[in-house]
């Protein structure tokens, strides 16, 4: 009788919002399982943006191998499609290491892309995002959301307001296929084959989290992100899409004499209390996920995470065996 053939190996992801513990449970698991660390973070993925994007500090990436960060000039975009392409090349580098490949972030549209694949819309047109960079700067807040709703309600219905790249390339794929980009969306994917996924969910308690939120944004602030940001301007200009994330969003502001250094702070934490709340929503509609009610610093947490990771490797090794 001719022998099974082994299982596919396992991906783990690691899901939650801001703030919610993410990196010290990424850590602990891959410290514990030979795991290396795919990041998923839409600001992460850029060089000189440590502070904003709340990166492993140096001590922790000498500790577990990490890949998808800083990878591109601030000056460059990332797509989602970029993402995809890399972190699934550096998927498939680490499990023929014999590693556990964790993938751990709160960038929900990265991590969509990546498991399931992307539509095959058209390339990216320079010019055509050039005209809708300058004609956001003209108008009132808002004007590229209401332009998408007129050319696809239900992408607007899917993109928030203040999502500038994802507006502009829904946009743009309007524009260059002359149809609306949820036609696109539902003409087929290249989903991630080859692994299986086991989606891991923090859900702290909110007042809990909120508070977490509060000081890690005001901790920013007192760490020097208007210095970063300032050299951000001063090295890339002041139009690059990094400086419309969180926190660095608000510290231009302050430099830009919009805002005092306590509105900054204030506004900087409203901004991820209301990230949070969208983070959430979006991945409560992943699939199959194992969510645990707490911090991924809360040994609790870690073991019930290490529970569920062992009992799918002892899966794979008695089928292996058998």
């Amino acid at each position: 009788m001719p022998l099974a053939a082994p299982p596919d190996p396992l991906l783990v992801l690691l899901l939650g919002p801001t703030a919610s513990g993410k990196t010290a449970l990424s850590l602990a698991l891959a410290q514990r399982f030979h795991g290396e660390i795919v990041s998923c973070d839409s600001v992460a993925v850029y060089r000189d943006c440590e502070i904003g994007a709340a990166k492993p500090t140096t001590a922790e990436r000498a500790q577990i191998p990490h890949h998808l960060l800083d990878v591109f000039s601030p000056a460059e975009t990332c797509s989602a499609g970029d993402y995809s392409r890399l972190a699934r090349r550096a998927i498939a580098e680490i499990t023929s290491r014999n590693h556990l490949p964790i993938v751990t972030g709160g960038t929900g549209f990265y991590l969509r892309a990546l498991t399931d694949g992307l539509f095959p819309g058209p390339p990216r047109s320079s010019e055509i995002r050039t005209r809708l960079s300058r004609s956001a700067q003209r108008h009132t807040s808002g004007w590229l959301h209401r332009m998408l709703t007129r050319l696809d309600p239900a992408a607007a219905a899917r993109i928030h307001a203040n999502d500038t790249p994802k507006l502009i390339r829904a946009i743009e794929v309007c524009l260059a296929a002359r149809q609306p980009i949820t036609t696109a969306w539902e003409s087929g994917r290249d989903p991630l084959t080859g692994y299986r996924l086991l989606r891991i969910g923090l859900n702290p308690p909110r007042a809990a989290l909120y508070d977490r939120i509060n000081t890690r944004a005001r901790a920013m602030f007192d760490q020097e992100l208007v210095e970063e940001t300032r050299s951000l301007i001063a090295t890339y200009g002041d139009s690059i899409p990094v400086l419309d994330a969180l926190g660095y969003r608000q510290a231009r502001q302050f430099l830009q004499g919009e805002l005092t250094r306590d509105q900054a702070i204030a506004a900087a934490q409203q901004g991820h209390r209301n990230y949070a709340k969208r983070q959430l929503t979006w991945f409560r509609r992943e699939p199959d996920v194992h969510w645990l009610s707490g911090f991924g610093d809360q040994p609790e947490i870690l073991a019930a995470a290490k529970c569920l990771i062992s009992e799918r490797l002892d899966k794979h090794l008695a089928s292996h065996s058998s």
